[in-house]
């Protein structure tokens, strides 16, 4: 039997940026991975980090998504410094293209809208933006440039997290699924896994997509995170004859350039199940909103094709915080947003786990959201609480 002061279920960017805050307390912590860690949405992801809204329904996400890019430089600079790894990070902006014909009235709207939420941007003519990008597609009608965006190489960070975190003496164990919690008087005590007994005083479910499958034996995970899969298809090319610097990004996809020339590009949205297939229609499409945004990509050499599974939730927004069930924490369903809110989803965490409470007011990503729901369904429905 193993006893650790913190058990992270997950092994992704989330769980291990979590590990990576909690280990400068000196505690004793553990991460508990079905698989090799970092191999899910982690590997998958663009690497894009854009604090604004990409729907109406992201809107209340946007303050947590200015806060963890506020403090992603300093968050970024610690892990490497102390991994030794480097993980790619740039801050040259984006360029928003608009492709329709009324291009222009939509980036006004954009502009308001992001005036509105105090982010940053500049409306561009197209021949501004192609001055910044030579190689921008002809059927831009509108730009705009983004200029606090970043982007990151997931897959270089999340290794350098995993890497940041074992040099802090955080235990990782691999092929380790957890089959049910340790739980007695609504506390939770540690969990079963892989046939092992391993008490702790927290337990972080933090899976990504299969939160909602941890500890099946007993159900009381799911309640609290009622994540699905959400696919998502990916292209990396190698181009030839031109270097993008910027993320070139429209309504139909986006071109995210790597630091050794490389570019990604993406994505679909796909209630695929937890099928990770890569498609040949997924894949037109991606290739066709890339080629449209800059030509020149047409004669790329095709490196990799690869699909991942977002974390979804029902509302879209992440779940993060304490449950109903004392010492019980989920930081999990950061959909399309989990490199950019892996900063400050560690921040959070590690404060409810060392004083309570946290600086930042994150109450509408409460995993009790969907437990009040059903509890609202069955008052308004007249059914008894304790049935």
């Amino acid at each position: 039997m193993g006893s650790f002061d913190v058990a992270i279920v997950g092994g992704g960017l989330i769980g291990a940026s979590i590990a990576y805050e909690l280990s400068a307390e000196k505690v004793r912590i553990v991460i508990l991975d079905r698989q090799q860690p970092g191999q899910e949405a982690s590997w998958a992801a663009a690497g894009m980090l854009s604090p604004g809204p990409d729907s109406p329904e992201a809107l209340p996400l946007v303050p947590l998504m200015k806060e963890s890019l506020r403090i992603y430089p300093e968050f970024v600079a610690a892990i490497e410094d102390i991994s030794r790894k480097s993980v790619e990070f740039a801050r040259a902006g984006a360029l928003q293209i608009f492709l329709a014909p009324q291009g222009e009235s939509e980036r006004d709207v954009l502009f308001s809208e992001y005036r509105r939420l105090e982010l940053p941007m500049e409306s561009l003519s197209v021949d501004a933006a192609r001055r910044l990008e030579p190689s921008l597609g002809q059927n831009a009608r509108a730009a705009a440039f983004l200029p606090n965006e970043a982007t990151v190489n997931p897959r270089s960070l999340t290794d350098a997290v995993l890497g940041a975190v074992r040099r802090r003496g955080v235990e990782i164990r691999t092929g380790c699924a957890v089959n049910s919690l340790i739980h007695e008087n609504n506390k939770c005590t540690g969990v079963i896994a892989a046939g092992e007994r391993i008490s702790a005083e927290f337990v972080v479910v933090a899976a990504g997509c299969f939160s909602a499958g941890v500890a099946p034996q007993d159900n009381l995970v799911s309640q609290f995170v009622p994540t699905r899969p959400v696919r998502g298809q990916m292209v990396s090319l190698r181009p030839k004859g031109i270097n993008l610097h910027h993320v070139l990004r429209s309504d139909r996809g986006y071109i995210v350039p790597r630091t050794d020339g490389r570019v990604v590009a993406g994505s679909t949205l796909e209630n695929a199940g937890f099928n990770k297939h890569v498609t040949p229609g997924g894949l037109r499409g991606i290739l066709s909103a890339a080629i449209e945004l800059a030509p020149a990509l047409a004669d790329a050499e095709v490196l990799e094709t690869w699909a991942g599974l977002r974390p979804g939730t029902p509302d879209d927004l992440p779940i993060l915080g304490p449950t109903g069930i004392d010492g019980l924490l989920v930081a999990t369903g950061h959909y399309r947003n989990g490199i950019l809110l892996a900063a400050v989803t560690a921040k959070l965490l590690h404060e409810w786990i060392t004083r309570g409470e946290t600086s930042f007011n994150a109450e509408i990503f409460s995993p009790l959201r969907f437990t009040r729901e059903k509890l609202s369904a069955r008052v308004a429905k007249g059914i008894s609480t304790l049935s």
